[in-house]
């Protein structure tokens, strides 16, 4: 999303660079530029206005330009002010002092609420919450149905309420609440109804759900490829019902991000969570300090870190680790190995999170095919348990025959092989050269996680 935004500040910085020294006049280009570049990305003016005098002020200082150097000071300034506007750190998701915890979902028509509701509650039910979800979305045809389907897809129980409850909002969640009681659960998310605009008939239905629920979060679901409008949806109700935070969906897509950096400055609530793809586990918090390095070129290693660790079973990476110091690395290992990866999301979104410095800034223009991976899987899978074992023993016929039952080539399996033989004496590299014995001992090793080496 903020591609095109990082790039040109990248730019800017870059040109400051090739300048002798810091001075007023090649500052004011640097923030004419950053100005551009802000406006561009669809942050809302006022925003822009108060970041460009603030980097001004603090740029300008005498302890910036008498800095060793003055780039990086600037830099450093800038990635501050987008922190501030962002939200100085992630805010956690308010609880009731006694369960269940109410947060209602809100939002206009085809923003992403019901598909935003199912992702938190499967994001949330991982941090040790008990979730029941409930619609009360009585108005868009099949809308409760949708979330019932989603429930369901992800384990988590939905109150639907006796039918005679079907076109009452107030029923269903009042039965909701009760439910919880009798259930156990410490969280309900309430899925509310939406409209195409903002009117009286919404704010007034919405107003008897606070009422009647008391709730500790009302979330606003925000489309982030809507920009400013989403802005201005998001001030008005807060205006009309007070919100409490924000959820930004659709941050995988190719909008300018202007909605991200101008909604809190504008509403005065936190952004808390973003949605970055379709699938139900899509939904990440919101870090302001991670993004705003992302923005300046600088990655994301953290929310790296923490993706990995949640995806991967760590008893199984060290089970690998092993493997590839004996040189015991088999197909059936590469096909596990590519089976993790597909855990982590799309290999887009992951190569996004790097560092774009030195040999790694160009990660974000390699294109990948997510289809490549299924038939790298279905090849492995055509093959026979002694085949994964030893490669060698695959010959032409066991090649046609591997190629038919995948649904592929046979240069599709040579193509496979190869990539796979290669990558053997690229891991074998790292432990070849020392002795049989040596070797062994290294297995024997605690080996560091990958945390630490990420780290230093």
């Amino acid at each position: 999303m903020f591609e095109n935004l990082s790039d040109k500040l990248q730019r800017v910085f870059k040109n400051l660079r090739g300048e002798g020294k810091l001075t007023s006049e090649n500052m004011d280009v640097a923030l004419r530029e950053i100005r551009v570049a802000l406006l561009e990305a669809d942050v809302h003016f006022k925003v822009v206005k108060q970041f460009i005098e603030s980097v001004r002020t603090q740029a300008m200082g005498e302890e910036v330009l008498t800095a060793l150097s003055p780039t990086q000071q600037v830099v450093k300034i800038v990635k501050e002010e987008l922190v501030k506007i962002l939200g100085t750190s992630h805010v956690r998701l308010r609880t009731a002092s006694e369960p269940p915890t109410v947060v209602m979902i809100v939002g206009l028509q085809g923003s992403g609420k019901t598909t935003s509701t199912g992702k938190l509650a499967k994001l949330l039910s991982k941090e040790g919450f008990r979730p029941l979800l409930v619609s009360v979305d009585v108005y868009r045809p099949a809308a409760r149905k949708q979330l019932s389907v989603l429930a369901h897809s992800i384990g988590i129980p939905i109150y639907e309420g006796p039918a005679e409850d079907a076109a009452q909002p107030v029923a269903l969640a009042r039965g909701a609440r009760r439910e919880a009681h009798q259930a156990g659960r410490d969280l309900i998310l309430v899925d509310t109804a939406g409209r195409l605009h903002i009117d009286e008939e919404l704010m007034r239905e919405l107003g008897e759900l606070k009422t009647l629920l008391n709730p500790s979060e009302i979330l606003f679901v925000a489309d982030a490829m809507t920009g400013q409008d989403a802005v201005k949806s998001a001030d008005e109700f807060h205006k009309q019902l007070g919100i409490t935070g924000v959820i930004l969906t659709k941050m995988d897509g190719d909008a300018r991000g202007g909605a991200a950096l101008s909604i809190r400055q504008v509403t005065g609530q936190p952004l808390k969570y973003v949605g970055v793809g379709e699938k139900v586990d899509a939904l990440e918090a919101f870090h302001p300090e991670r993004v705003a390095s992302r923005i300046l070129g600088m990655g994301d290693v953290l929310s790296f870190i923490e993706k990995v660790e949640s995806a991967i079973d760590r008893q199984d990476a060290e089970k690998m680790q092993r493997k590839l110091i004996e040189n015991d690395f088999t197909l059936e290992d590469f096909r596990d190995q590519l089976k993790q990866v597909r855990k982590l999301g799309s290999l887009e979104s992951l190569l996004g999170m790097m560092p774009q410095v030195g040999i790694l800034k160009d990660l974000k223009n390699v294109k990948t095919d997510e289809k490549e991976l299924t038939r790298v899987v279905a090849i492995i899978d055509s093959m026979t348990a002694s085949e994964r074992d030893n490669h060698m023993i695959i010959n032409g016929a066991r090649r046609r025959r591997i190629a038919k039952g995948s649904g592929t080539t046979v240069q599709d399996v040579n193509q496979l092989l190869k990539q796979y033989t290669q990558a053997r004496k690229m891991m074998k590299s790292f432990t070849g050269g020392l002795p049989g014995h040596l070797g062994k001992r290294l297995s024997k090793m605690k080996l560091p996680s990958l945390e630490n080496l990420l780290r230093g």
